[in-house]
C-alpha cells in the first residue's frame, strides 16, 4: 500500500475542505440575505395606505407602507419580512390582515426594496427598533403593538419581544436558531463556528410574556417543521399554533388560517 500517496490525497482533501470553509465564510451573508429574489406574483394593496420612509440609526431610509385604520384604534401590527424579496411580496398578507381592527406597518430591511445598507443581525435589530420608535412617535405604545415575523423576521421579533412587552406576537415559519437552520442546509460545515449572524431564538423565546401565535407548514423544506414546533413548545402561555400540511415554506393565507387568527385576536388579544 502506497501510504505516501494516501497521505497526499488526504492532505489535498483537507486543503480543499478548508478552502471551501473559508469561501463560504466570506460569502455567508450573501447566502442568508437575498433581497433580489422575487418569486411571488405581487398583489396590489386594496386598502388606503401611505408610503413612508423610516430612518435607521445609520441614516438609511427604509421603504415602508403604513395603513391607518379608519376606526382610529391604537392597536398596530408591525410586519418584519423574511430573507428574500421586496415588501410588495407581502401585500397579499397585508390585504388579509386589514380585516382586523388594527393599523398596519410593513417595513423593508436595509439592503432590500432598493434601500441602502448591508443587512446583518445587528443591523436588522436596529431597523426593527427604528420602526418601533417611528410608531411610538405617533403616540402608540409598545403595549398596543403586535409584532409579526416572517421566517427570518421571526428572529428579529423574538429579539425585540424578549426585551420589551408587546400586545402580541405572530411567528410564521420560525427557526430555533440560524445555527440549526444553517446546519440543516450545510451539514458538512462547522456552522456554529462560522456564523456571523446566529439569531438564537430558542434561547430568547422563554423570556416573552406576550400572547404568541405560531404557524408553520409541516412539509417546509427551508425551515424544517420541527423548528417551529420547538419554538411553540418553548413559548409561554397564552399561545396558539397553526400547523398545516402544506408544501410551501410560508403558510398559505387561506380561510383556515384566517379563522384561527380570528380566534387568536378574539380570545387572546382583545382580552388584554
Amino acid at each position: 500500500m502506497n501510504y505516501s500517496l494516501i497521505l497526499k490525497i488526504f492532505l489535498i482533501v483537507i486543503l480543499i475542505y478548508i478552502g471551501l470553509v473559508i469561501f463560504i465564510y466570506s460569502i455567508q451573508r450573501s447566502l442568508l440575505y437575498i433581497p433580489k429574489i422575487d418569486s411571488y406574483d405581487d398583489e396590489q394593496l386594496i386598502i388606503n395606505y401611505e408610503k413612508v420612509n423610516i430612518f435607521n440609526s445609520q441614516g438609511n431610509a427604509l421603504r415602508s407602507i403604513f395603513h391607518k385604520n379608519e376606526k382610529k384604534t391604537n392597536t398596530t401590527l408591525v410586519m418584519f419580512h423574511g430573507n428574500a424579496g421586496p415588501i410588495e411580496n407581502r401585500f397579499y398578507k397585508i390585504n388579509k390582515l386589514s380585516q382586523f381592527e388594527q393599523n398596519l406597518l410593513l417595513i423593508s430591511w436595509r439592503g432590500y426594496s432598493g434601500n441602502e445598507g448591508d443587512p446583518s443581525e445587528i443591523g436588522l435589530y436596529d431597523d426593527a427598533n427604528s420602526a418601533i420608535a417611528w410608531i411610538e412617535d405617533k403616540g402608540i405604545k409598545k403595549e398596543d403593538i403586535i409584532l409579526y415575523g416572517e421566517s427570518l423576521g421571526t428572529g428579529v421579533v423574538t429579539e425585540l419581544a424578549s426585551k420589551n412587552s408587546f400586545k402580541a406576537i405572530i411567528l410564521e415559519a420560525p427557526f430555533t436558531s440560524m445555527i440549526d437552520a444553517a446546519s440543516f442546509h450545510y451539514p458538512y460545515l462547522p456552522v456554529s463556528l462560522m456564523l456571523k449572524d446566529k439569531f438564537q431564538s430558542d434561547k430568547k423565546i422563554n423570556n416573552i410574556k406576550s400572547p404568541i401565535f405560531v404557524m408553520h407548514s409541516i412539509k417546509d423544506d427551508i425551515v424544517p417543521f420541527w423548528m417551529g414546533k420547538k419554538i411553540f413548545e418553548l413559548s409561554n402561555e397564552p399561545k396558539m399554533s397553526f400547523f398545516v400540511e402544506d408544501n410551501n415554506h410560508l403558510v398559505t393565507y387561506d380561510e383556515s388560517l384566517m379563522k384561527q387568527l380570528k380566534i387568536f385576536y378574539k380570545d387572546l388579544i382583545e382580552k388584554i
